[in-house]
């Protein structure tokens, strides 16, 4: 199953037994007390507050604790009462309950009009000493009291919060004094303060960990969202408002997270399919997620408001088989880079808050990969990120994705859509692990050809930078590509998906950090993203393409001394990672293109984080682009040396006197996708990889098939390979002939440098000629008074001739372009090879 819960708390194994202890469990296990046990509320700190009915007919109230593991019994009413809500402050003084005291059956025997049917008491519990009513009414009230920050200690005053299903919520300012004997009693001071939160509101939400409430007004056909934000130390602001094109029934008030009244929610859940939550992520994502109702039979729809993003996303699912009578709203939990969208025994939907833009990031599920076996139905709730309420069981778990799962399904898939998604959920979810990412490059070799619509090596590379850098500074996250797809259109099969573009929430706050900084910040990137802040390598290639074409002698100017002492401080930082023995003989030689390419990138990606984080400082901005060429090199290396543990390669394959291994050929063609990756995204490779590439090719590849690879830019000859190759095989035909073509395709400026290591006629006849030209140049460059002969209009067969007189019209016509610097050359063996040649051509014998 993708989705692993662990159960955290469960009233069966956690509480009966405990029960069972105090003689109480006899009277739950009857068929009509089977509902007689069940949780009432969750609290910040990890405290679970449920209820039971006792032998006596009894109500009780029990706590639980996350942490000790431990049950404490709270209060007890002398009558038969159902819980609606509780709650209990932190210091665990105050009790606050709100129940209903009768049925309407009741009070129609009993002739109770007069009596309210609900009451909200406040209760002195350290220890049990006074009693307070807080409302006696007919309308259902819930409670919830304020907690502070963790660390912040004890103190004097509490805060209540009251919701009531008339539609509005107040709260409570309760202050305590302490007593002799340790006793906490509420200080009397005649009426409570109180203060009105919000009112007119159809639909209320409230997150308890980051102590915030969100709720719903209707205004005409939309509705507006509201945000109120309570403080440790203030009293509370609103914060946020938002439009949205959602109608919410406004004949009753629906409460999230505000307790879990078990005979209420089994009520609603069986007369209503909408369900609405409200979630948000550590890096400041907020959703509005809504299950709505669909008039075509089989038919699923929900709705996902990235309100940080600016748009909404509507998902109609078809559903294959089901019975009218199964279907049921869909639930959403809350995974923090993911919100899950879950309806038991159909599909488990992945949606991803970060990058919702295209559906491939998200993960659609169905059959037996959506399983999930503790979850069988949808009153399920989440108290706080990566857990689960099961208000039905009472059971409480931590959900969170399984690696092993994710890995599973990445290998048995046959869709890109699911390959792309799993493999950027096993990247940017579980950030680094060093296991996981080694089984994602052993997924990649194996799958290279099978994925059509996107290039796995790029998007493993990019969205591995992506999760090791971001996190280390602010909005880095909008700066840095997290994909190398531009678009994608595709489709998830069974899943339709409508896009609509929504107002941005309005944000009142003032120096408020955390969350409400990060949405502030994600709203303004969205405001101002034309041009897209993502940074892009098209000047990188343009750039890059204009000074690999330059002459050598204008390769000292500043500005490129400065581009290669960039690439130096790349290397020099990548090699405190990896200074131990390297498998893969990389990085070992130097390679002009590859660090021209380095530096230039170092310095582009500079100036375009400059330019949006100014704040940050040079220094640091410093750091994060070397960190990330290095990182990028790294994973390249990381990649090869996976690859090479794989199929069992020695250290050095510079040996060209045999042919290549199958497994050399594999890693060949890895290495060839690899290329095609870097070329594509325009990122630098380590130096001595061409080297190494070229090797594999020599060995592996016939030599029609090598020439083409070289003369289509796929192996590039390199000083190093070239010069082992000329050195080490010896003058058999073959051999000469493969020493022959590449020889002849070597570019000037190498050629110069590695033909001397080639003692043979053919490559002394190169050396001759380059020889004559240069001698004939130079005599073209004199100032000559003689004049010049008219040229012959019939061909001399005198074949030396013939080539210093073409060799002569050749200057005429282009120019001079004399050489600054050339090896020494033996005249003496330029004249004997000229002569050898002219006599082989002439077929006569040279002694």
């Amino acid at each position: 199953m993708l989705l692993r819960l662990v159960p955290e708390f469960e009233l069966r194994r956690d509480v009966l037994p405990w029960l069972a202890e105090r003689g109480c469990a006899a009277a739950l296990d009857t068929s009509e007390n089977s509902s007689a046990l069940y949780v009432v509320n969750v609290e910040r700190n990890g405290k679970i507050i449920y209820t039971w009915k006792g032998n006596q007919r009894n109500t009780h109230i029990g706590l639980y604790d996350l942490q000790t593991k431990q049950n404490e019994h709270l209060y007890m009413f002398e009558k038969n009462l159902n819980i609606i809500s509780c709650s209990i402050n932190n210091e665990r003084t105050l009790l606050a309950v709100s129940f209903c005291q009768y049925t309407e059956e009741e009070r129609a025997a009993q002739l109770l009009q007069s009596v309210s049917k609900y009451l909200t008491l406040l209760i002195e519990i350290h220890p049990i000493n006074n009693v307070r009513v807080l409302k006696a009414v007919d309308s259902c009230v819930r409670v919830q009291f304020l907690y502070p920050v963790e660390g912040r200690n004890a103190s004097r005053e509490s805060r209540l919060l009251l919701v009531s299903e008339d539609k509005y919520i107040e709260q409570f300012d309760i202050h305590v004094v302490a007593e002799e004997e340790h006793k906490v009693v509420i200080q009397k001071s005649g009426q409570l303060p109180r203060a009105k939160v919000a009112d007119d509101l159809v639909w209320a939400q409230w997150d308890m960990m980051e102590q915030r409430l969100f709720y719903i007004v209707p205004k005409e056909s939309k509705s507006t969202l509201r945000c109120v934000q309570f403080y440790p130390e203030e009293n509370f602001n609103s914060i946020l408002e938002s439009h949205l094109d959602i109608a919410v029934n406004d004949t009753q008030l629906k409460l999230v997270n505000f307790g879990y009244d078990y005979c209420q929610d089994q009520d609603v859940a069986s007369k209503s399919l909408k369900n609405l939550q409200v979630f948000t992520s550590k890096a400041g994502g907020l959703c509005v997620c809504c299950s709505l109702v669909s008039d075509i039979p089989h038919e699923i729809i929900y709705s996902i408001y990235f309100l940080h993003k600016g748009y909404n996303k509507t998902f109609t699912v078809s559903l294959e088989r089901a019975e009218s009578h199964q279907l049921k709203e869909v639930a959403f939990m809350n995974l923090d880079y993911y919100v899950a969208a879950y309806l038991p025994g159909q599909f488990l939907h992945l949606l991803n808050i970060q990058h919702p833009d295209m559906l491939c990031y998200s993960l659609f599920l169905t059959g037996e990969d959506a399983r999930i076996d503790a979850l069988q139905n949808c009153s399920i709730r989440c108290p706080w990120v990566s857990a689960a309420l099961d208000c039905s069981a009472g059971s409480l778990y931590h959900v969170s994705i399984s690696d092993s799962a994710l890995l599973q399904l990445l290998h048995k898939s046959k869709r890109d859509c699911e390959r792309l998604a799993a493999l950027h959920c096993a990247l940017l979810y579980f950030q680094h692990t060093e296991d996981l990412e080694m089984q994602i490059i052993r997924w990649i070799s194996e799958n290279l050809s099978t994925c059509h619509s996107f290039d796995p090596i790029q998007e493993f590379i990019i969205a591995s930078l992506y999760c090791r850098l971001c996190p280390e500074t602010e909005n880095l996250d909008k700066l840095l590509p997290y994909t190398s797809l531009h678009d994608w259109i595709g489709a998830v099969p069974g899943v339709r998906c409508a896009t609509d573009i929504i107002s941005l929430p309005v944000l009142e706050f003032q120096n408020s950090k955390g969350f409400w900084e990060k949405l502030n910040s994600n709203l303004e990137s969205v405001k101002y993203a034309e041009p897209h802040l993502h940074y892009h390598s098209k000047v990188l290639r343009r750039e890059w393409h204009s000074l690999s074409e330059e002459r050598e002698e204008r390769r000292t100017t500043a500005y490129l001394r400065n581009i290669f002492e960039n690439a130096k401080k790349v290397l020099s930082h990548l090699d405190t990672w990896d200074s131990g023995a390297r498998l893969v003989p990389l990085f070992e030689e130097e390679d002009y293109q590859q660090q021209l390419l380095m530096g230039l990138m170092v310095a582009q990606l500079k100036d375009h984080l400059m330019r949006h984080l100014q704040y940050v400082g040079k220094k640091k901005i410093d750091q994060i682009v070397l960190d990330y060429v290095a990182n990028l090199l790294n994973l390249v290396h990381r990649i090869m040396k996976e690859v090479w543990r794989r199929y069992q390669l020695h250290s050095c394959i510079f040996c060209f006197d045999e042919r290549g291994s199958a497994a050399e050929f594999a890693v060949f063609h890895i290495m060839s996708r690899i290329l095609e990756a870097a070329n594509g995204m325009c990122m630098p490779l380590p130096p001595g990889f061409h080297t190494l590439h070229l090797g594999l090719g020599v060995r592996c590849l016939p030599l029609h098939t090598l020439l083409h690879y070289i003369d289509s830019g796929i192996l590039q000859l390199t000083e190093t390979c070239v010069r082992k190759l000329l050195k080490d095989l010896d003058d058999t035909e073959q051999n000469e002939k493969l020493k022959f073509s590449i020889v002849m395709r070597l570019p000037e400026a190498l050629g110069q440098k590695v033909r001397q290591y080639w003692n043979h006629p053919i490559n002394a006849n190169f050396i001759a000629r380059k020889y004559v030209k240069l001698l004939l140049e130079k005599l073209g460059n004199r100032q000559c008074s003689r004049p010049v002969p008219e040229r012959l209009s019939f061909p001399v067969e005198f074949l030396p001739l013939n080539y210093l007189t073409n060799m002569l019209a050749e200057i005429e016509n282009q120019g001079v372009h004399p050489y600054e610097k050339q090896d020494h050359v033996n005249a003496r063996f330029v004249e004997e090879t000229a002569l050898k040649h002219t006599m082989t051509l002439l077929g006569l014998k040279y002694s």
